[in-house]
């Protein structure tokens, strides 16, 4: 039998539903209990390991009280909540629970949150998991032996406590199919951590389909994530299927999910609960089964206390919470990830660039890198290409005396720009659109590219 579970909820029937969820997956029940009164009885009657606990109960007391008193006797526990007002979320969370999940409930985010419940406690990493904990705690066991070498492990590179708690948490999560929330800044990594999911999940062999809701126009995007049936709107010819239909059996990934509209929100959450779309225009709706990983960079909580992003998306979304660390606090990873990245480019540009000076490696060191992995992977590609040798021995970072001197060389802007143009058109073969076309490396428009190599006098023959 597994641990003993104890229910502290005042409505009969959720707590029945419940009960009957852990009785199925082998759990052992302690009973249930109606106020915080009869919570401390049965506890002293029977210790459960976990409790799952209503924040408002009968009586004087409420959920949050009794939430204190299980941290005093280190009992983990989990909250059960449908819609509160940011006053008492923010009080709940200041009892640092093991979980939070919104009503009306599914069964397999019960039982993936008790999952997780149990790992933390054991474990003592909770604070870990939860950001507005702070502290390095004890690394996990390794995620596989290329990971604990320091190598590159699907994409993902390096070696640090963090990122080896990040993994571990990921091959937790991985072969459930509840919802993911990916936090971090930009360019921590969030989308390959997304594909690793995936890839570590039993619906592997399906679709992984990505949407970046940020890149979407308001007035496309509901017609994006859940399709239209032709005639639905001034331009609608055709039946379009949309996201979530094409994510059938697989997953789908909502990059900078923070960006989302508040209409598309509700429509999102009714997805999640009700596992089910409407194509605009449609008389009916349309099934689906999909794993949904979300992703941001920005602060939900502090989205949803001013009103941006609805609270009850938020809690469904964050069954399983996966922060990545900025690379300001992996340092240790930056060596690695430097040669890793020095070696793809070089061998990318044909460059025989096989070092990196200690005064280099040094300076990156020292820099605090708020563009994270992103920024220094584009640091090495622009430091390989520049390279006149074997040893990397220059590299300007922003902010740096280098930096500030910069700015008062002779070159001009337009020198500066066409010799940057004519570097990144060397390392794509002069392939200027399509994937790896130097249009995409700088980010610009095919269009505005080609404007620019013209006005700047850059020669496209000789690439």
């Amino acid at each position: 039998m597994k641990e003993k579970i104890l229910i502290v909820e005042d409505q009969f029937i959720e707590a029945n539903n419940v009960e009957m969820i852990l009785v199925r997956a082998g759990y052992q029940s302690c009973g249930i209990a109606r106020s915080v009164e009869a919570a401390l009885q049965l506890i002293e009657e029977d210790r459960p390991e976990i409790v799952l606990l209503d924040i408002f109960l009968q009586g004087p007391s409420t959920g949050i009280d009794l939430a204190r008193i299980l941290r005093k006797m280190n009992i983990a526990f989990i909250y059960l909540s449908a819609n509160s007002d940011k006053d008492t979320l923010d009080a709940a969370k200041a009892t640092h629970p093991y979980g939070f999940l919104v009503k009306p409930f599914k069964e397999k985010d019960v039982l993936v949150t008790l999952e997780v419940a149990r790992y933390l406690h054991n474990h003592s990493l909770e604070s870990i998991i939860r950001k507005e904990a702070g502290g390095v705690q004890p690394a996990p066991q390794k995620l596989a032996a290329t990971v604990s070498s320091g190598q590159n492990f699907f994409g993902i590179v390096g070696n640090s406590q963090r990122l080896q708690t990040v993994l571990h948490h990921l091959k937790l999560v991985a072969p459930s199919d509840t919802s993911v929330l990916i936090l971090g800044e930009s360019g921590t990594g969030k989308e390959k951590i997304a594909e690793l999911i995936h890839r570590f999940s039993g619906r592997v062999s399906q679709p992984m389909v990505k949407i970046n809701c940020a890149a979407l126009p308001a007035t496309l995007i509901e017609s994006v994530l859940f399709g239209h049936e032709r005639g639905a709107f001034t331009g609608a010819t055709e039946r379009r299927i949309g996201k979530f239909e094409q994510a059938d059996k697989g997953t789908i990934f909502l990059d900078e999910i923070g960006d989302m509209p508040p209409d598309l929100q509700v429509k999102l959450l009714r997805v999640l609960q009700e596992r089910e779309i409407e194509r605009i225009g449609a008389s009916n709706t349309v099934r689906i089964d999909v794993r949904i990983i979300a992703a941001t960079n920005r602060n939900l909580e502090k989205e949803v206390a001013e009103g941006r992003f609805r609270m009850d998306l938020y809690y469904r979304l964050r069954v399983f919470p996966l922060t990545l660390p900025a690379l300001r606090d992996r340092k240790e990873d930056i060596h690695i990830l430097a040669y890793h990245f020095m070696e793809v480019y070089s061998n990318k540009a044909g460059r025989p660039v096989r070092s990196i000076s200690p005064k280099v490696m040094d300076s990156f060191m020292r820099y605090e890198w708020p563009g994270n992995i992103r920024e220094l992977e584009h640091t090495m590609e622009t430091a390989v290409l520049l390279c006149e040798g074997q040893t990397i021995n220059h590299v300007i970072l922003p902010g740096s005396a280098e930096d500030q001197q910069a700015t008062y060389k002779v070159k001009t802007i337009e020198e500066n720009e066409r010799e940057h143009i004519k570097a990144v058109l060397d390392l794509c073969n002069g392939k200027i659109f399509g994937k790896g076309g130097a249009a995409e490396m700088l980010g610009m428009n095919v269009s505005t590219l080609n404007s620019r190599i013209k006005k700047l006098g850059i020669d496209k023959s000789k690439y």
